[in-house]
């Protein structure tokens, strides 16, 4: 068999060359438009979502400790009132008998 023609050889160089600088300026086009939305993000005062699902956690965090706070209040206020209720009684009481 015949050898293989240079010019295969210098094209398919040529092709890994090429595909090399097209690679590098794809990563290189995606960084500045990443750069760019970013700018964007920045100047719209807008926030980016892993930043809005960490508040999303915080607020849901905040609203389940509200509410057991709530019904601890809820108790304590009712244990008051029956306290109050009692000591009431008590007076009351002991100003009829004397």
């Amino acid at each position: 068999m015949a050898d293989r023609p240079r010019i295969f050889d210098d094209l398919t160089g040529l092709a890994g060359t090429a595909f090399s600088a097209f690679s590098g300026a794809r990563e290189e086009v995606h960084a500045l438009v990443q750069a760019r939305i970013d700018e964007l993000v920045n100047a719209l005062d807008l926030v980016r979502r892993d930043e809005f699902e960490a508040v999303c956690e915080m607020a849901s965090r905040a609203r389940l400790a509200e509410e057991k706070l709530s019904g601890q209040v809820a108790a304590l206020t009712e244990r008051v009132d029956q306290l109050e209720r009692r000591l009431n009684d008590s007076k009351q009481k002991k100003h009829h008998a004397a």
